[in-house]
């Protein structure tokens, strides 16, 4: 079993910054990707960006693009979201998700693991 916690989530004015955690502990594979998601009240569950278990590979949503930057610490088994010039659209919680495997996908139900989420509520 792996345990996904997130941190970081806050107020933020437009044009803010914020950076969120994702902590991971238990039995992590050898193999896998890490991604963020975001859900707004009244929408889907929306992907934000990804990035493999190497690091090498990354990929974003058009919504965050040049944005947001994700990023890992493997010694500290931590994912990073580096969020940047907050709109007030990015107004949701936001969780984090693993995915044993070698595959990236941007699909949540291909996720095996979730964190509890942490809102991020940007005030215009």
């Amino acid at each position: 079993q792996v345990q996904l916690v997130e941190s970081g989530g806050g107020v933020v004015q437009a044009g803010g910054s914020l950076r969120l955690s994702c902590a991971a502990s238990g039995r992590v594979a050898s193999y896998y990707n890490m991604a963020w998601f975001r859900q707004a009240p009244g929408k889907e569950r929306e992907f934000v960006a990804v990035i493999s278990w190497s690091g090498d590979n990354t990929y974003y949503g058009d919504s965050v693009k040049g944005r947001f930057t994700i990023s890992t610490d493997n010694a500290k088994n931590t994912m990073y979201l580096q969020m940047n010039s907050l709109k007030p659209e990015d107004t949701a919680i936001y969780y984090c998700a693993l995915r044993v495997g070698r595959t990236i996908t941007i699909t949540p139900p291909m996720y095996n693991y979730w964190g509890q989420g942490t809102q991020v509520t940007v005030s215009s």
